[in-house]
């Protein structure tokens, strides 16, 4: 890795970064179109928001967007480009950071690789108010890697039994062997509230009987809308082309619910702790 010499970080602003993960047991659940939806309406409630695509296979936020990736994290782990150099600015306001290439070059940066990243990250512009992480879908290495990294975790499921069986993996996965507790439970392309309830009903009824100490806690729901399918093929958000939309509303409401609620987490530090924790090696994956 790059051992480039880098000057010290600077102080941050007092306010905290949300760093947020967004996982699915299993891919087609529409977890990256929830992400990259999500950020736009945050972004239309006046935050600052930042998606990194840490799905390092199937990466695929520039697709739904309609944008060319040309760089990403892993030319700046090489120290080929800056961090400003590699994020992208996206239509309606939101950035994106593009997947690396190498999930274990980022579980083992160097302390000087953490003050270059935080130091890029303040020489960025704009404060930072949310930080939502695209992994990708299963149980995966790279997917416990960033759960790890992440305070805060959402879990997108639908209502299909493989779909509601794979998310309790992955919540079974993180809660026993890596002891994370709290999670946000997000059901997507369900027919309405009640369906959304019986979602959250099911995984939480198995994750109490099972599991130790775990809190399931209901963001919100995204219905099924005809709007989504037609968005991504015409490679634009649903919530830009469509914001009148059902979906579109929910996923506002995800968003005023985020806002308000106080982070499941200890996040003080906010992303230089982030920052940290990406690169401890008391986090490796095995």
């Amino acid at each position: 890795m790059s051992k480039s010499p880098v000057n010290p970080p600077r102080k941050r602003p007092a306010k905290p970064v949300r760093v947020i993960s967004v996982s699915s047991g299993k891919g087609g659940v529409g977890k990256s179109n929830i992400t990259l939806s999500l950020a736009l309406a945050l972004t239309a409630l006046k935050k600052k928001v930042l998606i990194w695509d840490a799905d390092l296979g199937l990466a695929n936020t520039d697709v739904l967007l309609g944008i060319r990736t040309k760089y990403t994290i892993h030319n700046w782990l090489k120290g080929e480009k800056s961090l400003q150099e590699i994020i992208l600015e996206a239509p309606g306001g939101i950035s994106i950071l593009p997947a690396a290439s190498g999930i274990l070059e980022l579980s083992d940066i160097s302390q000087d690789e953490k003050a270059r990243l935080i130091a890029d990250f303040d020489d960025w512009k704009g404060e930072l108010d949310f930080l939502l992480i695209d992994t990708a879908a299963g149980i995966g290495q790279n997917v416990i890697f960033f759960n790890l990294v992440a305070p805060e975790h959402i879990v997108v499921l639908s209502n299909e039994p493989t779909s509601i069986t794979d998310a309790y993996a992955l919540i079974k996965a993180l809660a026993t062997k890596y002891h994370q507790k709290d999670f946000y439970i997000l059901p997507n392309m369900v027919k309405s509230l009640q369906e959304a309830k019986l979602v959250f009903k099911l995984i939480s009824d198995v994750a109490g009987q099972y599991l130790t100490d775990v809190s399931l806690d209901l963001a919100g729901y995204v219905p099924y809308d005809s709007a989504v399918p037609d968005a991504v093929r015409r490679q634009s958000p649903f919530f830009t082309i469509y914001p009148q939309a059902e979906a579109s509303r929910k996923i506002t409401e995800v968003a005023r619910r985020l806002i308000s609620l106080e982070p499941k987490a200890a996040s003080e530090g906010g992303l230089a702790l982030f920052l940290n924790r990406l690169g401890s090696n008391a986090l490796a994956v095995n």
